[in-house]
């Protein structure tokens, strides 16, 4: 187990992305926690504003995601400054991720239903840098020998199915599996060979004359959105909070 973390976490390439994912993390957690204090009223806290405009925290998270980015080029690979440079820009990171919904749909949709997309954004991407972390590499490069990776024409082969698998998964409208297939294959391969979601540029293509094939992708959506929409909604209002309650609309208006 030690030789595993020497291996895959702490040597020297790595801890600059440890450092970010760490920083990513730790960012959210604390944003989530002042703004659900600021939204219940309890604590000090209080919005951000200047000259009676609101500052999201989505502007300092771009000017902290240049600035560490900009370093991180700048600095030495395995120097002070690209280890602090990772930590100001997974700072960044966390601040713009959890405003995500609002760059999304220009509008802030915060405590919105539509704001769990910041929290399946900050979920998303913590998971996929923790796979890079752990030593996966994009497209199952990982998965070859050393034999294979000294011939370029495998490697080469290798990526190109892989990504097709990724990009037929994306196709199918399965964004989520397409993503963690471009890191994971076999994932994408899944994604690749099940039914498309109706509505999918692959269904749309596909399935126009095939009835049947319309029929059991829309069935399978249903069953899967019935069965998984519930829970996913839990996770990411136990994470970010609970959307408040759409207003009531009276009859005849839109």
């Amino acid at each position: 187990m030690v030789h595993w973390w020497e291996r895959n976490i702490l040597e020297p390439g790595k801890l600059p992305l440890l450092l970010a994912l760490t920083a990513f993390v730790v960012t959210f957690v604390v944003t989530r926690t002042i703004t659900r204090l600021i939204r219940a009223g309890r604590g000090p806290f209080g919005n951000v504003k200047a000259g009676g405009l609101h500052i999201h925290h989505v502007v300092p998270g771009v000017v902290l995601t240049v600035v560490g980015g900009f370093g991180a080029v700048a600095s030495e690979r395995h120097s002070v400054g690209a280890a602090l440079s990772a930590v100001v820009f997974g700072i960044g990171a966390g601040l713009v991720l959890d405003e995500f919904a609002l760059i999304l749909h220009l509008h802030d949709v915060y405590w919105s239903a539509e704001g769990r997309k910041s929290v399946e954004a900050v979920v998303l991407t913590a998971a996929l840098v923790g796979l890079l972390l752990l030593g996966f590499s994009p497209f199952g490069v990982n998965d070859l020998s050393q034999d294979e990776l000294q011939d370029r024409g495998t490697v080469i082969s290798t990526i190109a199915v892989n990504f097709l698998f990724s990009l037929v998964a994306l196709g199918k409208g399965k964004a989520r599996i397409a993503i963690f297939g471009a890191i994971v294959p076999l994932i994408a391969l899944v994604g690749a060979v099940r039914l498309a979601r109706p509505g999918s540029p692959w269904a749309r293509r596909f399935y126009g004359r095939r009835p049947r094939a319309r029929a059991k992708a829309a069935l399978r959506a249903y069953h899967h959105d019935r069965r998984w929409a519930g829970p996913r909604r839990a996770v990411q209002d136990w994470i970010g909070g609970r959307p408040d309650p759409r207003p009531a609309r009276l009859p005849g208006r839109r």
